[in-house]
């Protein structure tokens, strides 16, 4: 099959196991910023690092965010 007969579909936000921190954004109502506060120390739980890279663990970041009273 040819790479441009392929049928690529765009996976939707609340599909994506790992969102970029732009769509965390839009996703979690949290700024930019301050989802890179968050997830800057080493113990994030729901950062995930490829190269320089942050990607955003959606569930994850839904679980801190259901049991944060403020951030």
């Amino acid at each position: 099959m040819e790479m441009g007969s392929m049928n690529i579909r765009e996976v939707p936000i609340w599909e994506k196991s790992n969102l970029t921190v732009e769509e965390a954004a839009a996703y979690s109502g949290v700024g930019r910023g301050k989802l890179r506060e968050l997830s800057d120390p080493e113990d994030c739980t729901f950062v995930l690092w490829v190269g320089n890279k942050r990607l955003i663990k959606r569930k994850l970041l839904d679980e801190y965010l259901e049991n944060m009273y403020s951030i």
